[in-house]
């Protein structure tokens, strides 16, 4: 395992009023374990899954391929910190692997395409082909097919986004055989109950404080799902 134990010092959050720092899920939340290859994070959108994430890269020296910040009515100045106070245990330091986020994968495949005009050689992780001359969900799935080979910890928001349920379906498997083969470490931020349903992963709630793990029936994603396709004439007739 790459990284075994996350620990969050909010003794030390040097702020209580901004986002992040002024989540209860944060403020409340001491340390989560890491004992498998495979770990979700769940929780309604805006509890901090997406951002935790986000500090586990930075913090593990993962670059994530953001486009340059444009003019913003309001900016907060906290809001890439929490890096800064959370601690790893493992060997967290300064790793292999990659940040992945849909919103942010066409600059990356963008940038690529750049690199290879000079450097065909650049699209040689990849299939051999740019990644901007396939649809979007035959795109993600080539990232994750070629990137994944490589020994690391794999960070993955809502990986989801552009795949049919049989590519989500194919994603599992894919984790499945890159696991099985190398070091290979991957924390996912979730909607899908395909993906949930992994088997021997960890899921950790974010609608909690603090966070706590949960077992994959006890989610909302399996309830709703498996409530409403086994009664959607009952959900459609209170539309």
């Amino acid at each position: 395992m790459i990284l075994t134990r996350l620990c969050l010092l909010h003794e030390r959050f040097p702020t209580r009023h901004h986002y992040p720092f002024s989540l209860e899920v944060f403020r409340k939340t001491g340390c989560i374990g890491f004992s498998r290859p495979v770990t979700f994070f769940i929780g309604e959108n805006g509890t901090g899954k997406s951002t935790l994430l986000s500090a586990i890269a930075r913090k593990s020296g993962i670059h994530i391929w953001e486009e340059h910040q444009r003019g913003r009515y309001h900016h907060n100045p906290h809001e890439d910190d929490l890096y800064r106070y959370i601690t790893f245990e493992g060997d967290g330091g300064e790793c292999g692997g990659s940040f992945f986020a849909s919103e942010i994968f066409r600059h990356f495949a963008e940038v690529l395409d750049e690199w290879a005009v000079a450097d065909p050689e650049s699209l040689k992780y990849f299939g051999n082909v740019s990644l901007l001359e396939r649809s979007h969900g035959q795109s993600h799935m080539a990232f994750f097919e070629n990137r994944f080979r490589i020994p690391g910890l794999y960070l993955l928001d809502e990986p989801e986004n552009a795949l049919s349920p049989r590519m989500q379906l194919e994603l599992l498997r894919l984790f499945s055989r890159t696991t099985a083969t190398g070091p290979v470490q991957f924390i996912i931020a979730t909607h899908s109950p395909i993906l949930l349903a992994y088997p021997d992963a960890e899921i950790y709630s974010f609608d909690h404080a603090p966070i706590r793990k949960v077992v994959y029936e006890e989610t909302d994603y399996f309830r709703i799902y498996r409530d409403f396709l086994n009664n959607r004439e009952q959900y459609l007739a209170d539309l």
